[in-house]
């Protein structure tokens, strides 16, 4: 099979409305890539006039020339109030497109016992290590987005054994497979992309991790979130998902539980805030900043 690369250079405060952009026409997900060799997962400060690219691909397929389309219209839209590339694209061979995106991930270390280890590297974990074998395909989850490494740290440090943990958006399946092997008795993750869903049940089983994490296709509201059944419920997604979901997401969670929300730029802060505010009983207690992204962290009463 031939694969269509599209990708564009944009500034970071792009990046968010890009990315949905490039994930609900794109093929399943969405790889964000710094431009000039910075790395920011080893601690490598960024240029001065930092660029990014972002990127998705696309199987060659009756449906392709459609979904181009209304990329590349997404793309002159956002392209009107900044400075964002045109669209370029390149075709690709099957195995070029696995190279072409597995050279990014490496074995990442994250908080102070998660490992996360793409299943085509070799690893020897310690014996203090959590390990998650992570196979992302093109969802997004692979632990080296500033958004889904601080959601990782807060589960880590809120998940105790047995709670029952709420994943929305769950992509990958990273975060549901951290909250299982962090002891959680139950992970109900929900995901509207249909690509994703697959790969996150496939790596649920790479993980052995089947019998806790179930996943659905949807979002919130969902019949089979009830009120107040989940101690922490994390959703890693963008601030206007965020925000529209903010009252359900709130409700799902019982008294004293936690609301991690992420995926948030940094301009968007307020406005989620606002929108958990509302949804009552919700205080903000953390909230966690890396580079233009931001995670918070809320206790519902």
């Amino acid at each position: 099979m031939k694969w269509l690369e599209l990708s564009v250079t944009t500034p970071p405060e792009f990046v968010e409305p890009l990315s949905q952009i490039f994930y609900r026409y794109g093929h399943g997900g969405v790889a964000v890539e710094m431009e000039g060799g910075h790395n920011p997962d080893e601690g490598e400060p960024p240029p001065v006039a930092e660029l990014v690219t972002v990127k998705t691909y696309l199987p060659f397929d009756t449906a392709s020339k459609q979904r181009r389309h209304r990329i590349d219209l997404g793309v002159r839209l956002v392209a009107h109030v900044g400075p964002v590339s045109a669209l370029q694209e390149r075709v690709l061979e099957e195995e070029e497109w696995e190279t072409s995106w597995k050279q990014h991930f490496h074995v990442l270390q994250v908080g102070k016992r998660l490992v996360i280890a793409p299943t085509w590297r070799d690893y020897e974990p310690a014996d203090s290590d959590i390990v998650i074998r992570l196979d992302p395909g093109m969802a997004f989850g692979t632990g080296h987005h500033p958004t889904t490494r601080m959601c990782l740290e807060r589960l880590e440090d809120l998940v105790r054994p047995g709670m029952g943990v709420l994943d929305v958006g769950c992509g990958s399946g990273i975060l549901s497979i951290a909250a299982a092997k962090l002891g959680a008795g139950s992970v109900f993750g929900l995901e509207i992309d249909s690509a994703a869903v697959g790969v996150a049940t496939q790596n649920i089983r790479i993980n052995g991790a089947a019998q806790s994490i179930r996943i659905a296709r949807g979002s919130l509201p969902h019949g089979e979130v009830r009120r107040s059944s989940f101690a922490v419920a994390v959703a890693n997604i963008s601030a206007k998902v965020v925000s529209d979901i903010a009252l359900d997401l709130a409700r799902a969670v019982r008294p004293g539980g936690k609301v991690i929300a992420s995926g948030i730029l940094l301009d968007n802060k307020n406005g989620v805030e606002r929108s958990l505010a509302a949804a009552g009983g919700v205080i903000i207690e953390e909230t966690i900043v890396d580079g233009d992204w931001v995670t918070l962290v809320a206790s519902v009463s």
